[in-house]
């Protein structure tokens, strides 16, 4: 006959068999080596995430793209992804989220061909337990890859997403879905006025997810993530679809997610010593400059001596000092602050200008 252990305190409910059941000893504590994605670096399977930004910034333009890559197994932009169904919760926008559905499988009709996705267009109360049951016994397979909530504003019931209480009862009711079907839940959600500051309403969210997806300008980041490196910014642009005409014969569009090009950043305009000692450099390289053999040198920019260089600062006068020490020091920040914000380089006792002359 086997002796009880004196240690364990005997239990006093299911809850506390379950959780026993759960507990891992240090011995068999082993790393997790395999990647557990939905999308490669982007979404955990079973996860947790926000995609916020502010109106008309794309946001679930770019929710409904990554939706169908994940419902076909299509590489999204580059990453793995692991297919399966998705139900995606509509709660705004009436008819433009069939529009803009419809239009991915007009622009791209094998991306959607025979996928497993599901739109539920209708709004939520996830701020009572009920309809994150219902919303499970609803689903057409009882497991799911993902599961969209579009958005949050309007799946919150009589909820208020500033209280952290409500936020709080929100997030445990999306637990419950995550739990019962497996999938990944992500939350499209606006930004507040000051997009910077991240999405709208109590922080509790933020706490409680595991990924942060911020839509602006025409770009997807990535703001916060729990278990994964933090992704490279991907870029988009919307194309437009026409995808018929209405009950007048005036065309109907929507749009698809594209990929695109890094958008060319300006130059910040130089002012005080920096702004003096580059038109400086302009008029050296004009009158003295010269083009360079050797890898280390621009093929396409004339360089001059940094003595040169010198010289005519001095002839435009970049300081008021009039000691050696005063005018070596005014060189020295000019010149530092030219190299940070990317204007000149220097090789070997040679200066250039990064960009075209003027």
């Amino acid at each position: 006959m086997t002796e009880a252990n004196p240690n364990l305190i005997p239990f006093q409910s299911k809850r506390g068999e379950a959780l026993r059941g759960k507990m891992i000893p240090l011995a068999k504590i082993k790393p997790c080596l395999d990647a557990n994605y939905l999308v490669q670096g982007w979404l955990g399977a079973g996860g947790l995430s926000v995609l916020y930004g502010p109106s008309n910034s794309g946001k679930t333009f770019v929710a409904v793209d990554l939706a169908a890559h994940i419902a076909s197994g299509t590489p999204w932009r580059g990453h793995k992804i692991k297919p399966g169904p998705v139900v995606y919760v509509a709660a705004e926008g009436g008819g433009g989220i069939r529009n803009r559905i419809s239009a991915i499988r007009q622009a791209a009709p094998d991306l959607l061909a025979g996928a497993d996705f599901s739109l539920l267009p209708t709004n939520l109360d996830l701020h009572q337990s009920g309809d994150a049951m219902a919303l499970c016994e609803a689903m057409p397979t009882e497991r799911a890859a993902l599961v969209v909530i579009d958005t949050m504003a309007r799946c919150m019931g009589s909820g208020d997403e500033n209280s952290a209480r409500d936020v709080a009862q929100f997030v445990i009711n999306l637990d419950a879905i995550r739990e019962r079907t497996g999938a990944h839940v992500l939350v499209v959600h606006h930004s507040g006025k000051n997009a910077e500051a991240g999405a709208r309403g109590s922080s509790a969210l933020r706490a409680a997810v595991d990924t942060e997806i911020a839509i602006s300008e025409g770009q997807i980041s990535c703001a916060k993530q729990r278990d994964m490196e933090m992704p490279d910014r991907l870029f988009f642009s919307l194309e437009t679809v026409t995808l018929g005409t209405d009950q007048d014969g005036d065309p109907v569009h929507s749009a698809v997610v594209v990929p695109a090009e890094a958008p060319k950043v300006k130059p910040k305009p130089l002012n005080g010593q920096a702004e003096v000692a580059m038109q400086a450099l302009r008029d050296a390289i004009r009158e003295h400059g010269e083009t360079l053999s050797g890898s280390d040198y621009p093929h396409n920019r004339k360089c001059v001596p940094v003595s040169v260089w010198r010289q005519a600062i001095e002839l435009h006068g970049l300081t008021d000092g009039e000691s050696d020490s005063a005018k070596r020091a005014a060189f020295h920040r000019a010149k530092k602050k030219l190299i940070d914000l990317n204007e000149i380089r220097m090789f070997a006792g040679h200066v250039w200008s990064v960009r075209d002359e003027g």
